[in-house]
């Protein structure tokens, strides 16, 4: 049986819910990333998000996520409900210098991961510099003098 006791955060918790979102409108999902070699790591938060209900697209350089957190149904009675539920979208804007031919993604334990490569024209390269020996002018300026 679920017990609710009084909170006296409860008020602030109700304005920060309509300012970053509620169970209508849920605020976007948590991310985290970071740079691995040569490749970006992107983590989502998705708990309780079924696997095929995210969806992932690429326009440009315009990474969007989305995903969706249905009600449960059957024969259930809600007692509490603060986990948002409905659709969840973020955007992101990638930078010239990723393979975006390449994203690769997972989702596991509630989180979606993305590896997107750094494209092969960004990535370092050395540069091969030649050795031409003397020039001709100075071998004619070499015989000139001696």
């Amino acid at each position: 049986m679920l017990i609710r006791t009084a909170d006296p955060f409860r008020e602030f918790d109700r304005l920060a819910q309509q300012l970053m979102g509620t169970t209508n409108r849920p605020a976007v999902m948590p991310m985290d990333a970071w740079r691995e070699g040569d490749r970006f790591v992107l983590e989502f938060d998705l708990p309780g998000v079924a696997p095929e209900s995210i969806d992932l697209d690429v326009e440009r350089n315009v990474l969007t996520v989305r995903a969706e957190r249905v009600a449960r149904n059957g024969d259930w009675e809600m007692l509490a409900s603060e986990r948002p539920r409905g659709a969840f979208s973020r955007q992101l804007v990638l930078g010239d210098n990723l393979d975006l031919e390449h994203i690769e993604a997972a989702y596991r334990d509630g989180v979606l991961r993305l590896h997107v490569p750094v494209a092969e024209r960004a990535k370092p390269r050395k540069i091969e510099v030649q050795h031409l020996g003397s020039s001709e002018h100075e071998e004619e300026r070499t015989a000139i003098e001696s």
